[in-house]
């Protein structure tokens, strides 16, 4: 089972997928892709570790995420969170060659993954197109991005409020 959990900032999408990947198995692999750049992530970061279950193995990966889900092959689910960091992080290089490379082999690993995987991403692109050059690129990568996936995901939600909105 592939899947797509996508919501807003504070929506509920990560524990809504935490408690999709505990309903699958108790041997959950956490693939967590932010990076504290301020000390307002830096919080969040936290209380994500906190709330998070103790015996989970985590893996903190902010832009070799496809090696990071090919390692964890032997666990039951993984459950990464979130695309949308991962994306902002590979962005902030300005690498092209690294960032269509990352997506390629990200989306390969998606493909050839044979054990449930959780993704969980932020939906940017329900407002306004966005002023800043960067912020277009951002949004322009993750919806395309969320398309593709749509597309090979058995399962995608969108989290408002808390509450899941089946799309696929």
């Amino acid at each position: 089972m592939k899947a797509l959990v996508l919501g807003g900032v504070k929506s509920g999408k990560s524990r809504y997928a935490e408690t999709l990947a505990t309903s699958i198995s108790g041997q959950v692999t956490y693939i967590a892709t932010a990076t504290p750049l301020d000390s307002g992530m830096a919080e969040r970061i936290r209380r994500h570790r906190e709330d998070r279950d103790s015996s989970w193995c985590t893996v903190e990966e902010p832009l070799q995420l496809a090696q990071a889900i090919r390692n964890a092959a032997s666990s039951d689910v993984i459950l990464v969170d979130c695309l949308t960091l991962w994306l902002t992080n590979l962005l902030l290089k300005e690498d092209e060659a690294l960032l269509h490379q990352e997506v390629s082999l990200f989306e390969d690993a998606v493909s050839d993954c044979r054990i449930s995987l959780i993704m969980v991403s932020n939906e940017t692109n329900m407002g306004i197109v966005p002023l800043g050059e960067l912020s277009r690129r951002f949004c322009d990568e993750a919806g395309m991005l969320h398309q593709r996936l749509a597309g090979v995901c058995d399962r995608v939600e969108l989290i408002v409020a808390g509450l899941p909105l089946k799309l696929k």
